[in-house]
């Protein structure tokens, strides 16, 4: 295994890397709505704080030069399930123009580090 970090994307919060290359695979671990230049949370609203996370995935992606369109599997964590259509349209427009989209998981969990609102984590095929 390989470890993936960059400073584009929120440090851990705890013993754990942002994401590990193994198996030809990228697992990314679950990632907050953190500004990585304020390490400040997103605002308390849905739509913000996943947009916040994709920008996220997409630097922790770069800095193995991946996109989307490498992304096979995510897990989607919602503090609230009535979250989920708003969620899903900032998801749907994170992957506009692949080609095909990844498998996909979505729970509503008791809480989130952070009291954040939603957490993702992806799965990505490396090149």
């Amino acid at each position: 295994m390989v470890r993936v970090e960059t400073k584009d994307a929120p440090a851990a919060i705890g013993p754990y890397s942002q994401a590990v290359k193994a198996g030809g695979f990228l697992f990314a671990s679950g990632m907050l709505p953190v500004d990585p230049a304020t390490s400040q949370m997103a605002a308390a609203d849905i739509r913000v704080q996943t947009e916040q996370i994709f920008k996220n995935i997409k630097a922790l992606l770069a800095k193995e030069g991946l996109g989307m369109s490498d992304v096979a599997k995510t897990t989607v964590f919602l503090k609230d399930m009535n979250d989920f259509a708003a969620m899903n349209e900032v998801y749907k427009s994170a992957f506009e123009g692949c080609d095909v989209m990844p498998a996909r998981s979505a729970v509503q969990v008791a809480r989130l580090p952070k009291d954040s609102m939603i957490e993702i984590e992806v799965i990505a095929l490396l090149k």
